[in-house]
């Protein structure tokens, strides 16, 4: 490793190592926005708190003119289980076996700290850059995601702010840095399901409803389903029956109700509307006992198509990284579901994700700089120094 690389991987190893040591437990911040704002406000940012309810979130900007690049990302981290599982206690950055280990090292406070020294970088040599650079953060990501993101980008839009391209630090890679960037995101659609039966002697059935023998027929209907083939873009939609509880606890009663709670992840072939009535149709035709269905909606599917951030991007991994990033739908939900709707061009782009969310989350030290520098090369690209 060169003298170069040695000090940028030790700034970016740094500010990770002082953001993991926050437990940020969602929708807790524990002081890493603070950490993070004090950092770009010498750079030449506005900075602005946004608290909504019990969520801190931050915007920071550089400049007032078109066009406006936002890199996006989240300070609160899921639970880290039981302490006493992990190799290492997962508040306290460890460095071992050539990775930094700790809650949040992937997910996402490594592509936080490479964002902002890579903007630090790219200040410093592009002081006059072109339009505007910005930075959104919130601590409600891996939670409701209610006071978070949505709201920071309402009150942008009641502004009349309007982000061009947002470059989302979510852990998208697979096997190597930059193999997969995320161009898009299914929607997420939940049901909750409330089948109302007749409690009864299980020997005298006919003096009874069961809720559980009435919903078998339409779930199962449900789950054999296939609702599309996808597209060029997107898999097809997937339906998932999450949880189902009926029951008193004895083996001789027939319960008096049943709640089911079922999920889709929905492609660009599906609207809402149109899977809503597919299911109650379904439950209509299938389900002969008396039943309430509750709706609420996650986020709709976005897909960022070919133009001046995927070349950007692409562009920056294979200068950087030596690859070419496959385009990529696939994964959960993230905080892009909130951006894509304003109009902006919106990629995901950050390590590694095979230890987000386990035990013993870590990030490997060696792609720390090299995440930095394809930040900073997209910065290049798209905010060129102005004439």
């Amino acid at each position: 490793m060169s003298t170069t690389d040695a000090r940028l991987t030790g700034e970016v190893l740094r500010l990770t190592e002082e953001l993991v040591r926050r437990p940020s437990v969602t929708p807790e911040d524990a002081g890493c926005q603070a950490l993070l704002m004090d950092a770009l406000a010498p750079l030449g940012f506005v900075v602005e708190s946004m608290p909504f309810g019990d969520v801190s979130n931050f915007w920071a900007r550089r400049g007032t003119a078109a066009p406006l690049l936002a890199f996006a990302g989240h300070t609160d981290v899921v639970p880290t289980g039981p302490a006493s599982a992990w190799t290492s206690p997962p508040f306290e950055p460890t460095l071992r076996g050539g990775a930094l280990w700790g809650r949040g090292a992937a997910d996402m406070k490594a592509s936080l700290a490479a964002m902002l020294v890579a903007t630090r970088r790219f200040v410093a040599s592009h002081p006059r850059h072109a339009g505007s650079l910005a930075f959104l953060v919130t601590s409600d990501e891996e939670g409701v995601a209610v006071d978070g993101t949505a709201q920071v980008v309402k009150e942008l839009g009641r502004r009349g702010e309007r982000i061009d391209w947002c470059v989302v630090g979510e852990p998208s890679s697979s096997e190597r840095l930059g193999d997969v960037m995320r161009v898009g995101r299914r929607g997420s659609l939940n049901g909750a399901l409330r089948v109302q039966g007749t409690q009864g002697h299980v020997a005298y059935p006919d003096k009874a409803l069961n809720p559980i023998h009435a919903a078998m027929g339409a779930l199962d209907a449900l789950a054999r389903r296939q609702w599309d083939a996808g597209n060029a873009f997107f898999p097809p939609t997937g339906f998932q029956i999450s949880n189902i509880a009926a029951g008193t606890g004895a083996a001789n009663v027939i319960p008096h109700a049943l709640d089911a709670q079922f999920n889709f992840r929905f492609n660009t072939e599906q609207t809402v509307a149109g899977l809503q009535a597919q299911v109650e149709g379904v439950l209509a035709e299938r389900l002969a006992a008396p039943h309430e269905l509750e709706w609420s909606v996650s986020g709709l599917p976005f897909l960022t198509e070919p133009g001046a951030l995927t070349d950007a991007v692409t562009a920056a991994v294979e200068e950087v990284a030596g690859i070419t990033p496959e385009q990529s739908t696939g994964g959960g939900t993230s905080d892009g579901r909130f951006i894509a709707p304003t109009g902006a061009q919106v990629v995901e782009l950050g390590p590694i994700n095979a230890s987000i969310h386990k035990i013993d989350e870590c990030v490997a030290v060696a792609d720390l700089a090299p995440l930095a520098r394809i930040y900073e090369n997209i910065l290049r690209r798209l905010l060129p120094p102005a004439a």
